[in-house]
């Protein structure tokens, strides 16, 4: 039994197959993404969805989708999918599928007639380049596949309508052609592994409909450019791979380039496995510079996202060199922004004023997986410019005052995670001294005054644990309140009573201002209003604003972004959280709030976890369909839940006992 497999029963029902979507990525940026039919339902969906550096920082889609045709004593069999106006879909190919199966590589299995066709596809690692084979598995006589691709040559935030100045000009290449619509682009090289005829029949598919954006309140319709299609006979057993990327391949590599590809993928045959394959997709190398993308299809670095999410996408999948590789480029764009340099890297937001301090968190990851020896030696230095960049108060929006806090102005531009605007203004303006924030600055001064100390600068550490010992005490008065739980932000005789989720990072991280009944109290009050099985609730049922359905137009969803939706990156620090309080007894608690994470493996982005979801029931996934730090957090928690039970394994009482 495949973990990943759905069979003809699901695959035929639109209602349940076109919500499942895959993505495959290249680790440098470009990616394929789709429905499980193979229907577009998204203008960022595309078959070869590149960067385009010199024409903008935008993915684009080249290639947007390819429809099959089996053909069989002049019967034509189209197994391709669009939407049309009216609900209409055509050609309607997802009847002839039999299984879809992505366990090891997206395969689709179709049955017309006497014929069997298994179509397989990867997306080539660091090169533009998707490679599909096909491979008749069965035939009563001679059959022939055609080929049309439906071309698009657009930013994925844009569309294409028919128009007189695309190019409808092609060249001949070995086994294919080249075309390129657009001044600017680069060409796009389509070519098959066996000689074959392309008919050259340029036309304009019109009205093509991607009903996700019309849900979510925006333009939905655009016109594709066919410019013809290729025809190749085929032979039962035969496999024939087609590819399509931005440089010409020798016909007689592909079939080698697909199977090596295709050994080289993580199977997805456990939940752990499908997280792995997941984090893996993450990853954007650019020649010497390597970062980590917030998540697909739409999201660029992050600053705070990566290093959120960096100990989770490598370290606990056992990648130290890649966690390494990324803090190469991350330090670099850390130094150039804290001597007033312009960044310099394509890591974005890296001014907010939470940022440098999750940097310090992220290093402590480290740390803790490698040793505090190897963090030192290897990342000291940076930790101590960090502390002294803040200390030293030469921070734009981060204000050291003299009761140890840490001071922000979130009033007219939102500087934490919770970053929803509407209007030009914060949906929540969290401004003054934020519960993260400080939670982050006590954490950040312990951890690097041990790191330091234990390299011999007493003074430093001297002077960190002084301002810590303030910074601490300060915390409890400020923040917390009769009620026993923390205020999310307070300016001056203004406290946010909202019960949110932001107050759990004080009980989760190693070093707390809290002392354990306070650390209880407010992992009661997290887990009595905040708790659903996919994540922790931004705003409780109970607080004014509660709104939990991430649906509609822009501005409705940007309401709803933090006001009740629940996030699965939350439950990470969360179940850290409770872990902490509970230690061994809490394993299968922890270990039953995963199954409602491993149940999401098969719905959205298959093998993924979306951005966010509704924090009502049916708590359905919203967002993007693949993101960063929801992958990275359940990791972690995966991986820290092993060295628990690693722990009871190994210190429970024996049978005589």
């Amino acid at each position: 039994m495949s973990y990943l497999r759905f069979d003809k029963t699901l695959m035929v029902n639109l209602q349940e197959s076109l919500p499942r979507e895959i993505l495959r990525t290249n680790k440098s940026g470009a990616y394929h993404c789709t429905t499980i039919v193979d229907c577009n339902t998204r203008k960022y969906h595309g078959l070869l969805v590149i960067p385009v550096p010199n024409l903008d920082d935008e993915n684009h889609v080249l290639l947007s989708s390819l429809d099959e045709t089996v053909i069989q004593h002049g019967a034509e069999f189209n197994l391709g999918l669009h939407k049309y106006q009216g609900n209409n879909f055509s050609p309607n190919g997802h009847k002839y599928i039999r299984e879809f199966d992505c366990e090891h590589i997206p395969a689709t299995t179709y049955r017309v007639g006497g014929v069997i066709l298994r179509k397989e596809n990867v997306f080539v690692h660091h090169e533009n380049r998707i490679l599909i084979r096909y491979t008749l598995v069965d035939a009563h006589s001679a059959t022939t596949l055609r080929f049309r691709p439906f071309l698009a040559f657009r930013s994925v935030r844009e569309y294409t309508h028919e128009n007189a100045q695309a190019s409808r000009d092609y060249q001949l290449v070995e086994n294919g052609i080249k075309t390129c619509m657009y001044p600017g682009y680069p060409e796009l090289y389509m070519q098959l592994n066996k000689k074959n005829e392309f008919h050259y029949q340029p036309d304009w598919y019109r009205g093509i409909e991607y009903p996700k954006e019309q849900e979510r309140g925006y333009d939905f319709n655009e016109d594709l450019y066919v410019p013809g299609y290729f025809e190749v006979d085929i032979k039962k057993g035969e496999s024939i791979v087609f590819s399509a990327g931005i440089s010409e391949i020798s016909p007689r590599k592909l079939k080698q380039a697909f199977e090596a590809e295709a050994a080289d993928r993580t199977p997805r045959d456990s939940f752990y496995h499908c997280l792995k394959n997941s984090a893996h997709q993450f990853h954007n190398k650019q020649g010497e510079e390597h970062y980590v993308l917030a998540g697909y299809p739409w999201f660029k670095c992050r600053a705070r996202d990566l290093f959120i999410s960096l100990p989770g996408l490598t370290l606990a999948v056992d990648e130290q060199d890649e966690f390494e590789d990324v803090m190469n480029t991350a330090e670099k764009a850390i130094r150039n922004f804290i001597e007033d340099k312009p960044v310099g890297y394509k890591i974005y937001e890296m001014e907010h004023p939470d940022v440098l301090l999750w940097a310090v968190w992220t290093l402590q990851q480290y740390a803790k997986d490698t040793s505090r020896e190897q963090c030192r030696l290897k990342y000291g230095k940076l930790l101590e410019d960090i502390m002294r960049y803040i200390r030293d108060r030469k921070h734009d929006n981060l204000f050291l005052h003299e009761n140890g806090l840490l001071y922000a102005n979130g009033k007219e531009k939102a500087v934490t995670w919770m970053n929803s605007t509407a209007n030009g203004h914060p949906v929540i303006p969290r401004t003054g001294y934020i519960v993260e924030v400080n939670a982050l600055w006590y954490n950040a001064l312990r951890f690097v005054s041990d790191i330091v100390r234990e390299g011999g600068n007493d003074i430093l550490a001297d002077e960190l644990d002084t301002q810590a010992e303030i910074t601490g005490k300060s915390f409890v008065e400020v923040f917390r309140n009769e009620y026993g739980y923390l205020f999310d932000y307070v300016d001056g005789y203004m406290m946010d009573w909202s019960v949110r989720p932001n107050m759990i990072f004080a009980v989760a991280f190693d070093y707390s201002p809290l002392d354990r009944t306070q650390k209880k109290q407010v992992l009661d009050i997290v887990t009595k209003e905040l708790l659903t099985p996919k994540g922790l609730r931004t705003l409780s049922p109970k607080s004014g604003g509660y709104n939990p359905n991430y649906v509609g137009p822009q501005t409705q969803r940007d309401y709803a972004y933090h006001q009740g939706t629940a996030w699965p990156w939350l439950m990470g620090f969360y179940m850290e959280a409770y872990l902490r309080i509970y230690k061994m007894s809490g394993i299968s608690f922890v270990e039953r709030y995963l199954i409602g994470f491993e149940d999401e493996m098969t719905s959205h982005c298959i093998g993924s976890l979306p951005e966010l979801f509704d924090g009502n029931p049916p708590f359905k996934g919203r967002g993007a369909i693949s993101f960063a730090m929801n992958v990275a957090e359940i990791l972690r928690i995966l991986k820290l839940l092993s060295k628990y039970n690693f722990c009871l394994l190994y210190t429970s009482p024996s049978p005589r006992d």
